[in-house]
């Protein structure tokens, strides 16, 4: 019996090969697009890897750890962890910490939005203002600190001497235990310029018709506030909360400063959460445990940053969001 070889060929056959092959031609750009995406972001992952992500990692293993930074690194597990909640000075550092945030956002964020409404109207030299309340903002914060120890000096200040010519009582200021937090609370309300400028470009992006259509309806100042305003610049008043929310957590060089120009000061009421961080890392070489401070100033940024977002859907207004 003989057999056909050629029943056996395919007539498709080339036209799959074919197929296949404009395929490959097809994927070829794409590869060599993503090749040199990655060739060029290659420094960021190099940089973030090596700078963020192993420090963190590395941050979580030596709170399980007993280091120094010398020897080796001993595990103890928990250990860490336990003998926070048994620290003093631990409780001490987060109350003082929680304190002036809880008073320095609302009070900054009302400020800075304020200074920008104002800033806002359309007055003669309202450039000029400008520039003034931002100039604080660009001083260096070992300087700002340096000007207000001079300015608050108990001893021979310009604020006291104004207060004893005006026969009211001269305080002690930062270096007093009752005031010394509200005075730094009175240093981070300096340097409100920043924050300023960032909401005073959001009010410009409210577009000015709905302002002349909701006066023509007879709507107040306040209602026009309430109502347009806010809601517009929601966003802004989001971004720059999680700013001052950052800041007021990390609160560290504007108390380092002003403790080393008086030594003596007013004792614990000033020692903020990352200065006792920093003591226990770089004085006692304390590393595992600066490491379990450190991480659990992590873990409760991140739940209020969970939270601050999780609400934020109630309350911040997007202009091209699809409802």
């Amino acid at each position: 019996m003989q057999v056909d070889v050629q029943t056996n060929k395919s007539p498709t056959a080339p036209l799959t090969v074919a197929s296949t092959r404009r395929r490959g031609s097809l994927r070829s750009p794409h590869r060599r697009a993503l090749r040199l995406g990655l060739l060029f972001v290659s420094p960021w992952i190099a940089g973030f890897l090596l700078f963020f992500a192993y420090p963190f990692f590395a941050t979580i293993y030596y709170s399980f750890t007993d280091f120094n930074g010398v020897g080796a690194a001993h595990w103890i597990g928990f250990t860490n962890y336990v003998n926070l909640f048994h620290d003093p000075l631990f409780k001490t550092s987060l109350f003082n910490t929680f304190y002036y945030t809880v008073i320095e956002l609302p009070l900054s964020t009302v400020a800075a939005l304020g200074l920008a409404l104002l800033l806002n109207m359309n007055v003669r030299g309202r450039a000029v203002y400008r520039t003034i309340f931002y100039i604080p903002s660009i001083v260096p914060l070992v300087a700002s600190c340096m000007i207000f120890v001079w300015l608050f000096n108990p001893a021979f200040g310009i604020v006291n001497d104004l207060l004893i010519d005006a026969h009211l009582p001269s305080p002690d200021w930062f270096f007093s235990v009752a005031l010394s937090k509200p005075s730094f609370i009175l240093l981070g309300l300096w340097g409100l310029g920043q924050p300023m400028v960032i909401y005073l470009a959001g009010l410009q992006g409210v577009p000015r018709d709905m302002y002349e259509v909701a006066a023509l309806d007879g709507a107040s100042a306040w209602k026009r506030f309430r109502y347009i305003t806010l809601p517009m610049i929601s966003p802004v008043i989001l971004f720059n909360v999680i700013l001052q929310l950052v800041l007021c957590i990390s609160y560290f060089t504007q108390a380092q400063v002003i403790e080393a120009a008086d030594p003596g000061g007013p004792g614990t009421s000033t020692w903020f959460y990352v200065q006792y961080l920093y003591e226990q890392a770089f004085l006692f070489l304390k590393l595992g445990y600066s490491s379990a401070m450190a991480f659990f100033l992590f873990v409760i940024s991140a739940v209020i940053m969970v939270v601050l977002f999780r609400s934020s859907a109630r309350w911040v207004y997007y202009a091209n969001e699809q409802q």
